[in-house]
This record gives structure tokens, sequence and C-alpha cells, in this order.
């Protein structure tokens, strides 16, 4: 069964701007514009699911997109770590950052390691690759790219070379065997 699959990286978000690690927070006043501008790149889909996150849900409204919260694609559980500046966990917890950001399996804050993000992402993909059809995923940078490993067939170690900007759009197909990025419109 073929399978195309849309991510959208949600709009902007104080958090982003600021460098923190995000809480459930709302887009910027100035993400609507941005995101209904977008609009007109995607195409029809079969299904549209977002993350329950309110700046995921917000960003496909504002493409008026009618969504179904799907948790397999929530961001990364930052635990005690949500809503603080990385700038700040470089000073205060330097050792923490750097072992969360070179061991997969490491997750000093209390949240969820990259190895279990992946796994998500990669259930995720599994899940839509036997529904077939065309999906849009509103979802967050981090789960974007661990989808993007997942495709690649690359080492977790890899998880940090892939930055994933506020609105990027990135598609993918799946043609009964295996999954492709897919560059172009």
């Amino acid at each position: 069964m073929h399978t195309r699959l849309t991510w959208i990286c949600h709009g902007p978000t104080s958090a982003g701007r600021n460098g923190r690690f995000p809480l459930d927070e709302p887009l910027e006043e100035s993400a609507v514009a941005e995101t209904r501008a977008i609009a007109g790149r995607l195409q029809r889909a079969d299904r549209v699911l977002t993350s329950p996150a309110l700046r995921a849900r917000q960003t496909a409204e504002a493409l008026s997109l009618g969504s179904l919260p799907d948790p397999l694609l929530a961001d990364c559980d930052y635990g005690r770590w949500g809503g603080v500046a990385i700038a700040d966990l470089q000073m205060q917890e330097p050792e923490n950052l750097l072992a969360w950001m070179s061991d997969p399996e490491s997750a000093p804050h209390g949240g969820e390691n990259i190895r279990q993000l992946a796994g998500r992402a990669a259930q995720s993909m599994e899940t839509q690759s036997i529904l077939g059809g065309h999906v849009i995923a509103v979802s967050h940078a981090a789960l974007i790219r661990a989808a993007i490993l997942n495709v690649l067939q690359a080492p977790l170690s890899s998880f940090w070379l892939a930055d994933i900007e506020p609105l990027s759009i990135l598609r993918m197909t799946h043609n009964g065997r295996r999954w492709a990025l897919r560059f172009g419109d």
C-alpha cells in the first residue's frame, strides 16, 4: 500500500525564540499569519493528525485542517527541564545536558530519552504505512528529526544533525516495503 506522509513542524513559540525547552504553550501572535501563508503548499489529505500540544493544534487550525490528536505525535517529554533555558542548563547542569545530547539512552531530566522518542516516531510511521493514503502530521522538531532517522536507518547518535525550523514541511513516502524522503512538491 502506498503512503504519503507530510510532516509539518508547529509554528513559532516564545520557548523556541528564547532557547527554552517547551511547555504546553501557544503559538506566538505573529505565527498565525505565518502559518496561513504555507497553506497553499499543502495537498488534500486523507487524514490529518496532530500532536496533542496546544502549539501543534493551533498550527493545524491556522492551516484550516480538521485534525485528530495523536499521542504518538507528542513532543519529547523534557521532564523537569520543561520551561528551562538551555543556556541555564549549560551553566547549572552541563554534565546532564551533555549526557542527554550524547547518549540516546540518557534522560537526566526525568522525561523521555531519544531512543523512546524515536520508538514513538517509528510506531506512528508504521501505523500510517498500514493505513495508506496521504496523511498530514503536525508535530514537533524533535519527533520529525526522529522520523528522518527512521527513514534513513541512521544511528540515534545522528539525532542532533538535522535542524527543523518552525513551519517546516517534510514529505515522506512508503511504497509498501520502505520509507523514503521526498523532496520537491
